[in-house]
């Protein structure tokens, strides 16, 4: 049974087997993830014609199940595959967004731990248009980002989420449309929805992996196209008075891929070459990939 709000974009899902249109009830009051959050997506994004990634992205939510205790019941390839049948549906003009999840339907011991056995899989489906890359504002969050021996943060798991979103909450009541999102020790993580680069000298820098955010997919890919064109990028310990003090910043993530970031704190900053040229990269890149 299909429940759609006048607010809807175009969605479908697959699940159980077929194609159901508009935002279908999958789960029920008993269900594992209902009340003990055990789910794991993933994003992937198709505009102009091409799904840049899309089975990196396959490749994520399979690991992030295993992550989180679930089982994946599709191939890489399944995934791939059921993409571009579901896009077929659509009208080959709007951005569409791609998520593939797990998530557990009962628990194991005493209920708390998802019982793998029962993992369930959907793949949605829906317009979103990309943000234009006009660029955004950020604020330093007084949330920070929590480490792996707290949180499942190797995998992409929806209770991930209510920190990253309180962030951005607390940030857009202070006038700014984004937060920087520290780790622990208080050194820069990403933001609060998105992995975050800054340039400096001409140098381009951005957080090192420390298991306390996604590595995204999306920053993989900037890293090697900004390479291949001749910028290195050093991954390291960044602090907020680096990107205080930053010629550029900007961001990115799958759902608008690349983006400048034009104020943090009290300073403006213009939209920067090196970003520009990294989107540029990569969307020469992404159309170089049209198949389907």
């Amino acid at each position: 049974m299909a429940m759609t709000s006048a607010a809807d974009s175009t969605t479908w899902t697959y699940v159980d087997g077929d194609w159901h249109e508009g935002n279908v009830a999958i789960v029920g009051p008993r269900s594992h993830v209902m009340w003990l959050g055990s789910s794991v997506f993933d994003g992937a994004r198709w505009f102009e014609g091409v799904a840049p990634d899309l089975e990196g992205h396959a490749a994520r939510v399979n690991a992030s199940a295993v992550a989180l205790g679930l089982k994946p019941t599709m191939t890489v390839e399944e995934i791939v595959g059921l993409t571009w049948e579901g896009l077929k549906k659509f009208d080959g003009e709007t951005a569409v967004y791609i998520r593939p999840m797990y998530w557990a339907e009962q628990g194991g011991y005493m209920g708390v731990p998802a019982d793998p056995e029962s993992t369930r899989f959907c793949l949605c489906l829906y317009e979103a248009e990309m943000i234009a890359p006009s660029g955004f504002s950020v604020t330093v969050s007084p949330f920070r980002r929590p480490t792996f021996e707290t949180m499942p943060t190797n995998a992409k798991a929806g209770c991930l989420y209510p920190n990253n979103g309180r962030a951005i909450l607390e940030a857009k009541k202070r006038g700014f449309d984004n937060a920087l999102v520290l780790d622990m020790l208080g050194n820069v993580a990403e933001t609060g929805s998105s992995n975050i680069f800054m340039v400096k000298d001409g140098h381009v820098f951005t957080p090192a992996p420390n298991g306390t955010f996604l590595s995204g997919i999306t920053r993989s890919r900037t890293m090697s196209l900004l390479a291949d064109y001749g910028f290195k990028t050093t991954q390291k310990t960044l602090t907020v008075g680096d990107f205080l003090e930053a010629d550029e910043i900007f961001s990115t993530g799958n759902h608008s891929k690349v983006v400048p970031i034009t104020r943090i704190e009290d300073r403006d900053l213009q939209p920067g070459p090196v970003a520009k040229k990294a989107r540029e990269l990569y969307w020469e890149w992404a159309h170089s990939t049209r198949a389907g």
